[in-house]
């Protein structure tokens, strides 16, 4: 009885650490923009933080767009506070009229505030 309980728990142990390696989920780069949610009334904030604070708009060669990492010579800002808790965690660009959210250990655009 004790053989047939070890030989279960080690087939059920086996089992879960097969299921386990065959439910990895790899996040690319656009995976992240479901991610940020911004209330409207901290988008209102973010768009008069950029005009009322004058923010010049970066140049860049390339477009930057969502889920597009931001070339190296663009500097990345932090997000102000007031901007709202949960996004403290992203840096930001001005960029052609609109501000856009970048995850700094990718330096990938996350969302855009238009």
């Amino acid at each position: 009885m004790k053989k047939l309980l070890l030989m279960s728990a080690a087939a059920a142990l086996l089992s879960t650490a097969a299921m386990a390696q065959s439910t990895v989920v790899t996040t690319t780069g656009t995976g992240h923009t479901a991610a940020v949610q911004i209330e409207p009334e901290y988008r209102t904030k973010i768009r008069s933080y950029v005009t009322e604070h004058k923010i010049r708009p970066i140049e860049s060669r390339e477009k930057i767009v969502v889920g597009s990492p931001v070339p190296r010579e663009v500097e990345l800002e932090a997000v102000p506070t007031d901007w709202g808790p949960s996004l403290t965690r992203y840096r930001y660009v001005y960029s052609g009229e609109r501000v856009m959210l970048v995850d700094p250990s990718t330096r990938t655009v996350v969302q855009e505030i238009d």
